[in-house]
């Protein structure tokens, strides 16, 4: 059973798969992403691997008869993928080559821009979670992309928001977002010729790390080859910096914020490719979980000083890129 289940009182989308309960959880003697498992090719750098367990799925059941009144289903239409960053089943971001890291790069590109032309696709979500922290159950190195047949809320909310900053002010809330964090300098962690890595002022996670692009572009596919791999290095160096702070695999989940599919809204206007993250940690040993009053209101707390954090990460960055020779 795949459907989607309407929630009116957040006018947005459950996504309902009770196939999900099958999934293979951490298992020890098998990985069907490393070489030779039969489940992908023998010698590969980077692979698109069709999700075993969609949510999404291009051709979907129709939805159970279980609706009624207020209560509305449809199809859960869209597409799940699985981007394989190495054959190496301990490599993350931070092991790749340069060469291997621009690959990466190429076939998210790729994968979105397959995904972007279908006409029945809002938004296509390229994301990575990290870490069992985080609820990963299948260790090897990989990232999803998420093709959904409606937009989702968060990141309709923050268009609106930006929308109506726009509307209000004729500039770019990214724009002054980014000049601010220069201006004030504390939380900035990285600055390249076209993006910015920073701490924001507002984050709800102890290090949760934006990647902002300082051009006026939307997506993946509107920068240059220089550019992406540019973005690449900029990853490599974020989360090497992360992996640095407790010496261990950082934990987190990432997001890469981009315009929404098939609509004619001038994004480039007011809003901006960024990528997100939300690392869960606070301490060594210690989580941040969301309280009742996270997430039964959204009221975000956070139990960490910000400016201090980014100083720790900055410093770490720092030690990751010396024991790269860079």
């Amino acid at each position: 059973m795949a459907e989607l289940r309407y929630n009116p009182l957040l006018k947005d989308w459950t996504m309902v798969a009770a196939s999900r309960q099958n999934r293979p959880h951490l298992p020890k003697d098998f990985c069907p992403f490393c070489p030779g498992s039969g489940k992908v090719p023998d010698n590969y750098e980077v692979h698109l691997y069709h999700n075993d367990f969609p949510v999404l799925s291009p051709n979907p059941p129709k939805p159970d008869g279980v609706g009624g009144g207020l209560y509305q289903t449809k199809e859960a239409y869209g597409k799940c993928e699985v981007v394989l960053y190495s054959p190496g089943h301990y490599d993350t971001i931070p092991d790749l080559s340069k060469d291997h890291m621009k690959k990466l790069m190429n076939l998210w590109t790729d994968t979105f821009v397959k995904l972007d032309q279908d006409p029945n696709h809002e938004y296509v979500m390229i994301f990575e979670n990290r870490g069992e922290e985080v609820g990963v159950t299948m260790p090897h190195p990989h990232g999803q992309v998420y093709a959904y047949p409606f937009i989702p809320l968060k990141v309709k909310t923050e268009l609106e928001a930006c929308k109506e900053y726009f509307e209000e002010n004729q500039r770019n809330m990214f724009d002054d977002m980014v000049a601010e964090e220069k201006r004030f300098g504390e939380r900035v962690l990285l600055e390249s010729e076209h993006f910015i890595a920073f701490i924001p002022f507002f984050t709800d996670y102890p290090y949760g790390a934006y990647i902002v692009s300082k051009e006026a572009k939307t997506a993946l596919t509107e920068f240059t080859e220089e550019e992406r791999t540019e973005l690449g290095d900029m990853l490599q160096e974020l989360v090497g910096g992360m992996d640095k702070i407790y010496d261990k695999l950082f934990p987190y989940m990432m997001v890469m914020h981009q315009r929404p599919s098939n609509s004619n809204d001038p994004y480039k206007d007011f809003y901006r490719f960024h990528i997100e993250f939300y690392p869960p940690l606070r301490a060594n040993d210690k989580l941040k979980f969301n309280s009742s009053s996270e997430t039964g209101g959204w009221a975000a707390a956070n139990p960490t000083k910000v400016e201090e954090n980014a100083e720790i990460l900055r410093q770490c960055i720092k030690r990751y890129s010396e024991s790269k020779g860079e």
